[in-house]
């Protein structure tokens, strides 16, 4: 693609290393944690984090240098998402949508592109993936109608991406994303949960809204790595499948949590005492035991997301339906070893940390919570991976 060199006006418009990206994100963790219960209780991120996370350019992470952004790979998005997810899975989560987002956003069409980041170097967007909404093919773009659950991060949304079936009586229905500004896009408030509420992941409504040609883009194509951002971004990032990018996204959170849990319980077992008051938890070989088995499960978890990592960088979208489905069952696999962790934790931690003021009780709900996102069925992804090792089709929805 032909290269061109704009001026961004935007705070910090410099390039930002990996390394420098990963120490700010670790920066940020007191202040996520310090402003974790207030953002539960109000059911939305907290204004302060979100401005702190746009000084610190972590939302600029997957946009083209040529938007203003960083361009960086999985690897230092992996990196960040796991130090923040150490301070609030809610707003790691949120976080990590919104980067994975904008990597979205720059798939679309170049026209789209250059207009939406023309003066600024990333887009706050929820995006609801499903296929619910209702697409009519008009002359000069498309009529968009429906109804979306989870738009993550709807607050403080810019944008949004929306998913919707194009039916045509001479082909199958064709799944597209289409991207619309906030003021044309409805929301109620139904996001009362017991688990994530910091997300503010309401319902969206969209009624009769015109969406230009290049506000689209092919769902199948952004999956196999092959959607229009391929072709106009040389950094091989923008040819990576979607669904693993959508895993890690949706991974670290739990990940995140379950390693601030163990680290915090190895800290307070070595001061807390036993009932009869002659000796501390860390004496006893139930605790020890404890210990080592929560630090190699946790372990394991990690790895799996690294491993991950690497193998995507790698193939990016040579890969075959078995690497795809073992992908996203690795990442499965990762967040029901971290909701392991998190419920040893939980057992072994007393009741004081059932009280409210106590963070476990939280990281508990949310990771249980999280843990329900469809891609993370288990079974279905071990499913569909041991589908494909038998030379199978997969019949998943990723």
């Amino acid at each position: 693609p032909k290269e061109t060199i704009r001026t961004v006006h935007l705070r910090g418009s410099t390039l930002v290393s990996s390394d420098e990206l990963v120490e700010r994100a670790r920066s940020l963790v007191p202040l996520m944690t310090e402003n974790a219960a207030e953002a539960e209780r109000e059911r939305k991120p907290a204004d302060v984090v979100i401005e702190a996370l746009r000084e610190a350019r972590v939302f600029d992470l997957m946009v083209p240098k040529i938007h203003g952004g960083l361009e960086l790979d999985l690897d230092t998005f992996l990196e960040v998402g796991l130090a923040l997810a150490e301070g609030d899975a809610s707003m790691a989560w949120v976080t990590s949508f919104y980067i994975e987002h904008n990597w979205m956003l720059c798939q679309f069409p170049a026209s789209f592109q250059e207009t939406l980041y023309r003066d600024r170097a990333h887009v706050l967007a929820p995006a609801s993936l499903a296929t619910t909404g209702r697409v009519e093919a008009l002359a000069d773009g498309y009529r968009l109608n429906g109804r979306w659950q989870w738009a993550t991060g709807w607050p403080h949304a810019e944008w949004v991406i929306a998913g919707a079936l194009l039916h045509s009586p001479d082909e199958r229905p064709r799944p597209l994303f289409l991207a619309l500004p906030r003021e044309d896009v409805e929301f109620e408030d139904t996001w009362w949960t017991d688990g994530m509420r910091a997300t503010g992941s309401h319902d969206i409504i969209i009624r009769d809204q015109v969406i230009p040609q290049d506000r689209a883009v092919s769902i199948q194509a952004m999956s196999s790595g092959k959607a229009p951002g391929a072709q106009l971004h040389s950094h091989p990032l923008y040819r990576t499948p979607m669904p693993p990018i959508l895993g890690l996204a949706a991974a670290m959170p739990a990940v995140g949590q379950a390693r601030a849990a163990l680290r915090r319980f190895v800290g307070e077992v070595g001061t807390r005492k036993t009932y009869d008051g002659r000796r501390t938890q860390a004496d006893r070989a139930s605790v020890q035991q404890r210990i080592g088995r929560l630090t190699l499960l946790l372990d394991e978890a990690e790895s799996l997301l690294r491993s991950v990592t690497r193998e995507v960088m790698a193939i990016r979208d040579l890969a075959g339906p078995e690497q795809r489905t073992r992908w996203l069952a690795s990442t499965a696999r990762a967040v029901h070893k971290s909701r392991e962790v998190l419920a040893l934790v939980a057992e072994a931690s007393g009741a004081s940390a059932h009280f409210e003021s106590h963070p476990l009780q939280r990281a508990v709900r949310d990771v249980n919570t999280l843990s329900a996102h469809t891609v993370f069925d288990l079974d279905q992804r071990l499913e569909d991976y041991g589908r494909t090792v038998l030379g199978l089709e997969p019949r998943g929805l990723f």
